[in-house]
Protein backbone atom coordinates (compact mmCIF):
# COMPACT_ATOMS: atom_id res chain seq x y z
CA UNK A 1 0.00 0.00 0.00
CA UNK A 2 1.21 3.51 -0.79
CA UNK A 3 2.07 6.00 1.92
CA UNK A 4 -0.71 8.32 3.10
CA UNK A 5 -0.86 11.76 1.53
CA UNK A 6 -2.54 13.26 4.59
CA UNK A 7 -1.79 12.44 8.21
CA UNK A 8 -3.70 14.14 11.02
CA UNK A 9 -2.52 13.53 14.59
CA UNK A 10 -4.46 14.52 17.70
CA UNK A 11 -5.93 17.68 16.22
CA UNK A 12 -7.56 19.97 18.74
CA UNK A 13 -8.95 23.47 18.21
CA UNK A 14 -10.24 25.69 20.99
CA UNK A 15 -11.69 29.09 20.13
CA UNK A 16 -12.06 32.07 22.50
CA UNK A 17 -14.43 31.57 25.42
CA UNK A 18 -13.51 27.90 25.52
CA UNK A 19 -15.46 26.72 22.48
CA UNK A 20 -13.80 23.43 21.51
CA UNK A 21 -14.42 22.73 17.81
CA UNK A 22 -12.14 19.67 17.54
CA UNK A 23 -11.23 17.35 20.38
CA UNK A 24 -8.16 15.36 19.35
CA UNK A 25 -9.13 13.92 15.96
CA UNK A 26 -6.76 11.73 13.94
CA UNK A 27 -6.99 10.13 10.50
CA UNK A 28 -5.04 9.40 7.32
CA UNK A 29 -5.96 9.82 3.64
CA UNK A 30 -4.29 7.95 0.80
CA UNK A 31 -3.60 9.00 -2.81
CA UNK A 32 -6.65 8.60 -5.05
CA UNK A 33 -9.08 8.42 -2.13
CA UNK A 34 -12.34 10.39 -1.82
CA UNK A 35 -13.21 10.93 1.83
CA UNK A 36 -16.51 12.46 2.92
CA UNK A 37 -16.55 14.25 6.27
CA UNK A 38 -20.12 14.21 7.52
CA UNK A 39 -21.66 16.12 10.40
CA UNK A 40 -24.25 18.65 11.37
CA UNK A 41 -23.59 22.38 11.31
CA UNK A 42 -21.21 23.17 14.15
CA UNK A 43 -19.73 19.67 14.31
CA UNK A 44 -16.25 20.92 13.34
CA UNK A 45 -16.16 20.07 9.61
CA UNK A 46 -15.07 23.50 8.36
CA UNK A 47 -12.55 23.86 11.18
CA UNK A 48 -11.01 20.53 10.20
CA UNK A 49 -10.74 21.50 6.53
CA UNK A 50 -9.25 24.90 7.39
CA UNK A 51 -6.58 23.17 9.47
CA UNK A 52 -5.85 20.67 6.69
CA UNK A 53 -5.31 23.53 4.25
CA UNK A 54 -3.20 25.65 6.56
CA UNK A 55 -5.88 28.35 6.75
CA UNK A 56 -6.02 28.10 10.55
CA UNK A 57 -3.71 27.00 13.35
CA UNK A 58 -4.60 24.19 15.79
CA UNK A 59 -4.46 24.49 19.54
CA UNK A 60 -2.83 21.06 19.65
CA UNK A 61 -1.89 18.36 17.18
CA UNK A 62 -0.15 18.12 13.82
CA UNK A 63 -1.13 17.95 10.15
CA UNK A 64 1.10 16.49 7.43
CA UNK A 65 0.35 16.88 3.71
CA UNK A 66 2.64 15.30 1.12
CA UNK A 67 5.29 14.74 3.78
CA UNK A 68 5.33 18.35 5.00
CA UNK A 69 4.15 19.35 8.45
CA UNK A 70 1.54 21.99 7.65
CA UNK A 71 1.26 23.02 11.28
CA UNK A 72 4.97 23.93 11.40
CA UNK A 73 5.32 25.82 8.11
CA UNK A 74 6.03 29.56 8.02
CA UNK A 75 3.64 31.76 6.05
CA UNK A 76 5.80 31.58 2.92
CA UNK A 77 5.75 27.78 3.11
CA UNK A 78 1.98 27.76 3.57
CA UNK A 79 1.51 29.99 0.52
CA UNK A 80 3.64 27.62 -1.55
CA UNK A 81 1.73 24.59 -0.26
CA UNK A 82 -1.65 26.14 -1.07
CA UNK A 83 -0.43 27.19 -4.50
CA UNK A 84 1.25 23.95 -5.58
CA UNK A 85 -0.09 21.05 -3.50
CA UNK A 86 -3.63 21.87 -2.31
CA UNK A 87 -6.70 22.87 -4.32
CA UNK A 88 -9.77 24.41 -2.66
CA UNK A 89 -13.44 24.27 -3.63
CA UNK A 90 -15.89 26.35 -1.59
CA UNK A 91 -19.68 26.44 -1.28
CA UNK A 92 -19.80 30.03 -2.55
CA UNK A 93 -17.85 29.21 -5.77
CA UNK A 94 -15.51 32.22 -5.28
CA UNK A 95 -15.25 33.12 -8.96
CA UNK A 96 -14.08 36.58 -10.08
CA UNK A 97 -17.17 38.19 -11.66
CA UNK A 98 -15.38 40.27 -14.31
CA UNK A 99 -13.39 37.31 -15.66
CA UNK A 100 -14.61 34.65 -18.08
CA UNK A 101 -14.74 30.97 -17.14
CA UNK A 102 -11.41 30.39 -18.91
CA UNK A 103 -9.78 33.39 -17.22
CA UNK A 104 -11.00 32.24 -13.79
CA UNK A 105 -9.50 28.78 -14.35
CA UNK A 106 -6.23 30.38 -15.44
CA UNK A 107 -5.78 32.58 -12.35
CA UNK A 108 -3.78 30.04 -10.27
CA UNK A 109 -1.42 29.44 -13.19
CA UNK A 110 -0.85 33.17 -13.58
CA UNK A 111 0.11 33.31 -9.91
CA UNK A 112 2.54 30.42 -10.41
CA UNK A 113 3.89 32.10 -13.57
CA UNK A 114 3.05 29.26 -15.90
CA UNK A 115 4.02 30.01 -19.50
CA UNK A 116 1.05 31.44 -21.48
CA UNK A 117 0.95 28.64 -24.07
CA UNK A 118 1.04 25.94 -21.40
CA UNK A 119 -1.56 27.82 -19.36
CA UNK A 120 -3.96 28.10 -22.31
CA UNK A 121 -3.65 24.38 -23.06
CA UNK A 122 -4.28 23.47 -19.43
CA UNK A 123 -7.33 25.75 -19.24
CA UNK A 124 -8.82 24.14 -22.35
CA UNK A 125 -8.17 20.66 -21.00
CA UNK A 126 -9.72 21.43 -17.62
CA UNK A 127 -12.84 23.04 -19.05
CA UNK A 128 -13.26 19.98 -21.26
CA UNK A 129 -12.74 17.75 -18.22
CA UNK A 130 -15.68 19.38 -16.40
CA UNK A 131 -17.82 19.58 -19.54
CA UNK A 132 -17.67 23.34 -20.07
CA UNK A 133 -15.50 23.74 -23.14
CA UNK A 134 -18.38 25.54 -24.88
CA UNK A 135 -18.67 28.08 -22.06
CA UNK A 136 -15.06 29.28 -21.89
CA UNK A 137 -15.88 32.91 -22.71
CA UNK A 138 -18.91 33.28 -20.46
CA UNK A 139 -18.73 35.18 -17.19
CA UNK A 140 -20.03 33.71 -13.92
CA UNK A 141 -23.36 35.58 -14.04
CA UNK A 142 -24.05 33.95 -17.41
CA UNK A 143 -23.66 30.45 -15.94
CA UNK A 144 -25.92 28.33 -13.76
CA UNK A 145 -24.92 27.48 -10.20
CA UNK A 146 -23.83 24.01 -11.24
CA UNK A 147 -21.75 25.41 -14.09
CA UNK A 148 -20.12 27.95 -11.78
CA UNK A 149 -19.15 25.17 -9.38
CA UNK A 150 -17.68 23.20 -12.29
CA UNK A 151 -15.55 26.22 -13.17
CA UNK A 152 -14.46 26.44 -9.52
CA UNK A 153 -13.49 22.75 -9.55
CA UNK A 154 -11.54 23.21 -12.79
CA UNK A 155 -9.72 26.18 -11.23
CA UNK A 156 -8.86 24.13 -8.14
CA UNK A 157 -7.10 21.59 -10.38
CA UNK A 158 -5.16 24.17 -12.40
CA UNK A 159 -1.78 23.61 -10.74
CA UNK A 160 -2.21 19.83 -10.51
CA UNK A 161 -2.69 19.61 -6.73
CA UNK A 162 -2.25 16.38 -4.85
CA UNK A 163 -4.98 17.22 -2.31
CA UNK A 164 -8.41 18.67 -3.05
CA UNK A 165 -10.32 20.19 -0.13
CA UNK A 166 -14.01 20.89 -0.70
CA UNK A 167 -16.20 22.52 1.96
CA UNK A 168 -19.90 21.85 1.29
CA UNK A 169 -19.34 22.21 -2.48
CA UNK A 170 -22.98 21.36 -3.22
CA UNK A 171 -24.58 23.46 -0.48
CA UNK A 172 -26.05 26.04 -2.88
CA UNK A 173 -27.21 23.54 -5.51
CA UNK A 174 -30.41 21.55 -6.04
CA UNK A 175 -30.25 17.83 -5.26
CA UNK A 176 -29.85 16.65 -8.86
CA UNK A 177 -27.07 19.15 -9.64
CA UNK A 178 -25.43 18.39 -6.29
CA UNK A 179 -25.20 14.71 -7.14
CA UNK A 180 -23.74 15.54 -10.55
CA UNK A 181 -21.05 17.67 -8.89
CA UNK A 182 -20.18 14.90 -6.42
CA UNK A 183 -20.04 12.38 -9.28
CA UNK A 184 -17.71 14.75 -11.10
CA UNK A 185 -15.47 15.04 -8.04
CA UNK A 186 -15.34 11.27 -7.76
CA UNK A 187 -14.43 10.93 -11.45
CA UNK A 188 -11.71 13.58 -11.11
CA UNK A 189 -10.18 11.81 -8.11
CA UNK A 190 -9.77 8.79 -10.38
CA UNK A 191 -8.63 10.56 -13.56
CA UNK A 192 -6.36 13.16 -11.94
CA UNK A 193 -5.09 10.89 -9.15
CA UNK A 194 -5.78 13.42 -6.41
CA UNK A 195 -6.91 12.82 -2.86
CA UNK A 196 -10.16 14.61 -1.99
CA UNK A 197 -11.58 15.47 1.42
CA UNK A 198 -15.14 16.73 1.05
CA UNK A 199 -17.32 18.07 3.85
CA UNK A 200 -21.03 17.48 3.33
CA UNK A 201 -24.18 17.00 5.38
CA UNK A 202 -26.17 15.61 2.44
CA UNK A 203 -26.80 11.88 3.07
CA UNK A 204 -27.60 11.25 -0.60
CA UNK A 205 -24.00 12.12 -1.51
CA UNK A 206 -22.28 9.99 1.12
CA UNK A 207 -22.47 6.80 -0.96
CA UNK A 208 -20.21 8.34 -3.61
CA UNK A 209 -17.27 8.46 -1.18
CA UNK A 210 -14.67 5.76 -0.67
CA UNK A 211 -14.77 6.38 3.06
CA UNK A 212 -16.97 8.36 5.43
CA UNK A 213 -15.76 10.09 8.59
CA UNK A 214 -18.54 11.38 10.83
CA UNK A 215 -17.85 14.30 13.13
CA UNK A 216 -20.01 14.86 16.16
CA UNK A 217 -19.18 17.45 18.78
CA UNK A 218 -15.59 17.66 17.57
CA UNK A 219 -14.76 13.94 17.56
CA UNK A 220 -14.99 11.18 14.97
CA UNK A 221 -17.52 8.43 15.34
CA UNK A 222 -16.59 5.06 13.89
CA UNK A 223 -15.85 5.39 10.16
CA UNK A 224 -18.48 3.91 7.86
CA UNK A 225 -17.66 1.95 4.70
CA UNK A 226 -18.92 3.30 1.42
CA UNK A 227 -21.95 1.66 -0.14
CA UNK A 228 -20.27 1.56 -3.57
Amino acid sequence: MSSPLVVVEGLRKVYPRGVEALRGVSFTAFPGELIAVRGRSGSGKTTLLNLLGGLDVPTEGRVFVDGKEVTALPEAGLLELRRDVIGFVFQSFGLIPVLSAAENVGVPMRLSRTAPAERDERVKALLALVGLEQHANQRPYELSGGQQQRVAIARSLANRPKLLIADEPTGQLDSQTARQIMQLLRALVRSEGVTAVVATHDPSLITLADRVLELRDGVFLEAEPSAV
